[in-house]
């Protein structure tokens, strides 16, 4: 007999055993349903604890093991024989007892058989006659369902919904990337930074009517004493307006640090999901957050995308989230105290569709407008995205601010980064101002199209239309002046371009310079017409632009003398800061064949100043012409050389 020390130390070893395997299963079920999570670049150790859906699913199996074993109902017995073996014994008499389930019969035999044993099971063919076949040899025979209560629960409800949910949890985490947002991804969304932001003003260059303005927004939060005891209250909202890439969102960054205080940030379209009352929902979770870390800054980026105008009748239903979240969106701007310490930034670059109940006063109650940066914004914006760049010697950003006009900030950060690129590819070890330029070039025009070669022929009248815009734009009065020519395909459809720069910012055009731009516009068309005796479908652009100035100065500017100083047509703009415009005509057809007059007049007369001009300049055309065929990208200081000009 073992003692009690052996015993016992025969029961540790086994609970060790245990112990070890029942961690195997942990941690094996725990890397099945739960995916190692990168954190800081390295993964989960080894060691690192399960996650409780893993435990929960080692339980559950463990249950369904015990259960299955409790719940086994009625099982064969003993060997199995044909059913026709079995109806002769039971004809024979030698059969004493009968358990008759749904799916066998067990059998128990008088006497033991040699070749079958004293137990043996049979699969059934149910007929009426067996029951009186077993009443008549005195066979005792029971009847049972096969499967008691739980196996049925068991088997029918709960290992099919387990093998459900086991697939499904060890689906979801590979179809979240990991991120675990719960079914249909109707957690919140809501990304909160608790702390102040570390952007500042000072990282933000141009925009400095636009900081003037937040820096009141800043010493509200800060001091707000100082208002209250003047008997007024702070901004609830402060909406911010401006073109795509003109950094409204960096502002409001820098606001916050400036104000050191805590920055909640979302998009807009992260409120809105499948369900309806789920954007409402996280409205109130976003400000019932703020209130608790108050003083604060609520920032909402694409406010456009709940903050639509409600007025037309909805389809189908389609806009009640929508609608839910702004209501409810408009409900926290009123309820919450304006002494608080919180406000409500938004941006959106199309003001004209939102919802009048957003912008009156009480809820949005500032409006700033985000230009487009300046000549002096554009070259603060550039040294400020090149601080950390090695630049050459060369690298004038101020001809880089001039040459690209009417670029956002994002546009000028593209910039910067592709001269980078472009310096690295070229194996350099400081970024010149040839990168810029093409950097530029690729911005404005797209990339070189290296693989499309124009023929000697294309390549010719290619040269002598750019040679023609040149030309002209060098003679008319108002005339840009040329920094480049270039007849390198770019992009979709551009074979070359005449890049001029402006000497100065403007924002008036007179009579007389739009009359000397649609020269400069016709002057490639002219200039094929000259040197080839025919035109092309390159000037396709320049038709359409010189029609659509022609057409403003007759309709819109009052620059006929026949149509006098009225405005023809109504226009409205579909979009804020965009070009798309739509026009309704209110006048009649006789007025307009004379608008058609005066602008074909326009148009014709520029075609005859061009022609004027590179007539008179025929040999210089040539030259210049030949000189883009040879070198295909000509600088200003080469044209000036070859018109004589230096």
């Amino acid at each position: 007999m073992l003692d009690k020390h052996k015993l016992t130390e025969i029961v540790k070893t086994l609970l060790d055993w245990l112990r070890l395997a029942w961690g195997w299963l942990e941690n094996t079920i725990g890397s099945l349903f739960n995916p190692p999570q990168q954190t800081d670049g390295k993964s989960n150790p080894p060691d690192a604890p399960p996650a409780k859906p893993a435990r929960f699913f080692l339980y559950l199996i463990l249950g369904i093991v015990v259960l299955s074993v409790l719940a086994g109902g009625e099982k064969p017995l003993g060997k199995e024989i044909p059913y026709s073996q079995f109806l002769s014994l039971v004809n024979d008499n030698k059969i004493d007892k009968a358990v008759v389930t749904q799916r066998f019969i067990n059998g128990t035999l008088k006497a033991e058989d040699k070749k079958i044993g004293r137990h043996f099971f049979t699969i059934p063919l149910w007929d009426e006659s067996l029951t009186k076949n077993l009443q008549e040899h005195k066979v005792e025979y029971v009847v049972r369902s096969g499967d008691n209560w739980l196996s049925n629960i068991l088997f029918n409800w709960i290992i099919p919904i387990a093998i459900f949910a086991g697939i499904w949890m060890w689906l979801l985490p590979r179809m979240t990337g990991g991120a675990g947002r719960g079914f249909l991804n109707l957690g919140n969304k809501i990304k909160i930074q608790q702390e102040a932001g570390k952007i500042t003003f000072d990282d933000v260059a141009g925009a400095e009517s636009a900081k003037q303005e937040l820096k009141e927004t800043i010493e509200f939060l800060k001091s707000p004493e100082k208002l209250q005891k003047l008997g007024g209250r702070m901004p609830k909202g402060v909406l911010l307006v401006g073109s795509p890439g003109t950094g409204k969102t960096l502002l409001a960054r820098a606001v916050s640090g400036e104000a050191g205080v805590p920055f909640f940030n979302i998009s807009a379209s992260e409120f809105i999901e499948l369900f309806v009352g789920i954007g409402a929902a996280r409205v109130r979770d976003l400000f019932e957050q703020a209130r608790q870390k108050a003083p604060c800054i609520i920032f909402i980026d694409e406010l456009d995308a709940i903050g639509r105008s409600r007025g037309g009748p909805a389809i189908m239903g389609g806009n009640d989230e929508r609608e839910q979240t702004l209501n409810q969106l408009l409900t926290e701007m009123d309820g919450f105290d304006p002494t608080a310490g919180v406000v409500v930034m938004a941006a959106t670059n199309r003001p004209e569709i939102l919802d009048k109940a957003l912008l009156r006063a009480g809820r949005f109650d500032r409006q700033i407008v985000v230009d487009k940066p300046d000549l002096a914004d554009r070259i603060a914006i550039l040294k400020l995205h090149s601080k950390a760049m090695q630049l050459a010697i060369d690298v004038d950003l101020e001809t880089v601010a001039k040459r690209t006009p009417g670029f956002v900030g994002a546009d000028l950060s593209n910039i910067a980064n592709e001269a980078a690129i472009l310096a690295a590819r070229g194996g350099r070890d400081s970024v010149n101002m040839g990168d810029f330029e093409a950097a530029i070039d690729r911005v404005m025009a797209g990339p070189e199209k290296k693989n499309r070669v124009l023929g000697p022929e294309e390549k010719r009248r290619v040269a002598f239309h750019e040679a023609g815009h040149a030309l002209v734009a060098e003679t008319v009065a108002t005339g840009q002046p040329v920094h480049k020519i270039s007849i390198i395909p770019r992009g979709v459809s551009a074979l070359g371009f005449t890049l001029q720069l402006p000497v100065e910012e403007k924002y008036l055009s007179t009579e007389a310079e739009l009359k000397d731009q649609l020269a400069i516009l016709l002057g490639g068309r002219v200039a094929e017409q000259l040197a080839l005796d025919s035109v092309s479908t390159g000037a396709q652009n320049d038709l359409e632009k010189a029609s659509e100035i022609a057409r403003n100065m007759v309709c819109y500017l009052g620059m006929s003398e026949k149509l006098g100083p009225l405005i023809y047509g109504q226009r409205q703009q579909l979009q804020f800061l965009s070009g798309d415009v739509s026009e309704q005509r209110n006048y009649s057809e006789e007025t307009a064949r004379i608008v058609d007059a005066e602008i074909k007049a326009l148009v014709e007369q520029a075609q005859q100043r061009a022609q004027d001009i590179l007539s008179a300049k025929r040999r210089q055309l040539e030259q210049l012409a030949g000189l883009l065929q040879e070198k295909e990208v000509i600088q200003r200081e080469e044209m000036l050389t070859l018109l004589g000009r230096t």
